[in-house]
């Protein structure tokens, strides 16, 4: 969701871009009482067995969700919704989406960011040029999870994320300052997403559209693939370790634990911004209801960040399958914004007078 379009990741080694909507309008809150937490059906729900035992999690799940990742002000020291605050939530989240259709100049979806900070200023941001319609959002099935939490960030307990080491701030403010004077250089200063090379991976996190997972098992391997980019993550579960080559989603590996299928993703690349060399992702999928799949990570990126964080999101199952994302086949995108950069700079030369 950030430059909710195409993720502006600002530098190899720049933070984590999260999704946050911090930016929502304020909404009247009843009188504060005590939230709890739902009642989980977790304990005592049996999921469906493949063949060989293991439990089934095979299918179409969404992700897609009004829930904030990093917790709102408002909620400070909450870590659950009351009945009723969720309604103000998600109508929140749809004035945003809302505000993107009828082109509001810029709107600021993402950590420690603002729209002059977007590649190419306020006009290539949400509801600019280059911004999608309403057919292409899911602001009707952005709904709070069942689990009523005010932020998908469960760890720190503040719901925040973790103060970012004073290299990687620095680094990234460099890069930003780069990206922003030079933003149409070339195609290596343009995002993964604007590209079409990849766009996805651990761990997940819902955006304004393509919210869906296709997951596939096998007694050997678990196949995820992720609408948005059509990137497929192939787990094996054989007990190998790590590869050594270094890959744009990382290398993952898997095992069950009891009836929870657990991930770990290290050996990432380093040239998304999502993740640096060191960072490891741990993921947790746990079958909690015949439609609910919980879904759990915990982020470790010594290089980024003073401590890990932790998030947790219940998927629900879809009747919508995964459309293809034709967006490398598709992309007119690249040589319209390279030329167009050419052109500027041809008619900025020709003003002033020089070659």
């Amino acid at each position: 969701m950030v430059d909710l379009v195409r993720s502006r990741s600002l530098a190899p080694n720049a933070a984590l871009l999260l999704i946050s909507f911090a930016c929502l309008a304020p909404v009247q809150l009843a009188a504060q009482t005590p939230a709890k937490a739902p009642a989980s059906k977790q304990a005592t729900y049996k999921p469906a067995r493949l063949a060989d035992g293991k439990p089934d999690f095979s299918g179409f799940w969404s992700y897609n969700t009004a829930t904030p990742f990093v917790r709102p002000d408002r909620f400070q020291g909450r870590e659950f919704l009351r009945p009723d605050e969720v309604q103000a939530v998600e109508t929140g989240r749809h004035r945003v989406d809302e505000d993107r259709v009828k082109g509001a100049p810029c709107v600021v979806f993402i950590t420690n960011s603002n729209c002059a900070a977007s590649v190419g200023g306020p006009r290539g941001g949400p509801g600019g040029v280059g911004d999608y319609n309403a057919v292409f959002l899911e602001m009707d099935k952005s709904k709070v999870v069942a689990t009523m939490r005010t932020s998908i960030l469960v760890d720190p307990k503040d719901g925040k994320m973790p103060p970012m080491k004073p290299e990687a701030t620095a680094s990234a403010a460099a890069a930003r300052a780069y990206r922003l004077e030079h933003p149409f250089d070339g195609p290596e200063n343009l995002t993964t997403f604007d590209r079409c090379m990849t766009g996805g991976g651990a761990p997940y996190g819902a955006g304004p559209y393509n919210n869906t997972l296709h997951v596939v098992q096998s007694p050997t391997h678990v196949a995820i693939t992720q609408e948005m980019m059509h990137d497929v993550r192939v787990i094996p579960l054989d007990g190998r370790p790590h590869g050594e080559v270094r890959q744009w989603q990382g290398d993952s590996v898997g095992h069950y634990e009891g009836d929870t299928l657990v991930v770990e993703t290290t050996n990432f690349n380093g040239k998304r911004g999502r993740a640096d060399q060191r960072t490891k992702v741990t993921e947790r999928f746990t079958r909690t209801a015949a439609d609910i799949l919980l879904y759990q990570f915990t982020v470790d990126a010594p290089d980024l960040y003073t401590a890990p964080y932790s998030g947790e999101l219940p998927m629900t199952l879809s009747k919508d399958p995964v459309y293809e994302y034709a967006c490398h086949e598709g992309n007119y995108s690249m040589p319209l914004i390279l030329s167009g950069a050419r052109a500027d700079e041809r008619a900025a030369a020709a003003k002033s007078g020089t070659k």
